[in-house]
Formats: structure tokens, C-alpha cells, sequence
């Protein structure tokens, strides 16, 4: 599997990037929301990737953020009839935060308004990821209320100083 790709950015097309590691060129697919975030060709970039092989093409995914890396998943490989394309069409007509939001919440008509997404495939989307989403978040708001203190983490880097 490859987990990222690191090097510099030769094109990008608002729909793929061309990215060139070690003298190799690599064509990434991406989301509309990480062609926004992609820096100036020329530049240096670190793009998440996921490796999706077909009988036909092994097709490399990107992403930006872990969290659009991590949505692409589970759409792919937990939704019955959402393919890479779809989820990626998915990324593109919502924010991860969103799209959350629309599943929790039971937000079918939001989530048919993405471009390529139907009114069935959207309840199954609910129906099949609202579980999960659930527990992810309120996983993510119990973290973020139990989060140390800036002085909390200085406490706990001097008591492990002084351990070590």
C-alpha cells in the first residue's frame, strides 16, 4: 500500500495532480477540496494517498488531509454501491464535517444534492455509515473536552524528563 506520496508538484488539474517522487511522475485523482489546498507547481507537497487496484488499473486517490483520506474509506469500502469515483464526487460537494453532520442528523436531502449522489444512494449512506459517524463523533468531542492544558502537557514533558 502506498500511505503518501512526498515530492514536488508538476500540474494539477482540479480534478488530479501530477506529482513527481525520486524521478518518478505519479497521477493522483483528487477531490475538489484538496485541489484547493494544493500549492503553486513547482512547490513541495506530502499528499495521502490510497491504492485502489482493479483488474484493469492500479489508480492512486490523494488527499490532503487524513480526514478525507479517512471519509474516502469508509465510503468505499462500507457503502454497497459507492466506488472510488462516487466517494471521491462525495469529497468533492461536502466538507468532511458536513457530511458528518448530514449522516448524524439524518440529513438526506443535503447529502442528495451532491452531484452524481441520488436520494437512495443518500439513505444508504445514512442507513449504512450513521452508526459509525456516531461513535466517531462523539468519540472526537469526548477527546477534545479531555484534551490536557498547554500547562498540563509542560507538567507531563517535565515529569517524563525527570523519568527519564
Amino acid at each position: 500500500m502506498i500511505t503518501f506520496l512526498e515530492g514536488k508538484l508538476e500540474a494539477a488539474l482540479p480534478t488530479q495532480a501530477l506529482l513527481e517522487v525520486g524521478g518518478v511522475g505519479y497521477e493522483v485523482l483528487i477531490p475538489l477540496s484538496s485541489y484547493d489546498r494544493l500549492p503553486a507547481p513547482g512547490s513541495a507537497v506530502r499528499i495521502l494517498t490510497h491504492l485502489h487496484i482493479r483488474e484493469d488499473a492500479h489508480i492512486l486517490y490523494g488527499f490532503m488531509s487524513g480526514a478525507e483520506r479517512d471519509l474516502f474509506r469508509l465510503l468505499v469500502n462500507h457503502v454497497s454501491g459507492i466506488g472510488p469515483k462516487l466517494a471521491l464526487a462525495v469529497l468533492s460537494g461536502m466538507s468532511v464535517s458536513n457530511f458528518k453532520t448530514a449522516v448524524v442528523n439524518n440529513d438526506v436531502t443535503a447529502l442528495a444534492k451532491i452531484s452524481g449522489l441520488g436520494k437512495k444512494t443518500a439513505e444508504r449512506i445514512v442507513l449504512e455509515l450513521k452508526d459509525k459517524l456516531g461513535v466517531a463523533a462523539a468519540w472526537e468531542a469526548a477527546s477534545a473536552m479531555h484534551a490536557p492544558t498547554p500547562e498540563q502537557k509542560q507538567a507531563n514533558e517535565a515529569v517524563l524528563a525527570l523519568i527519564a
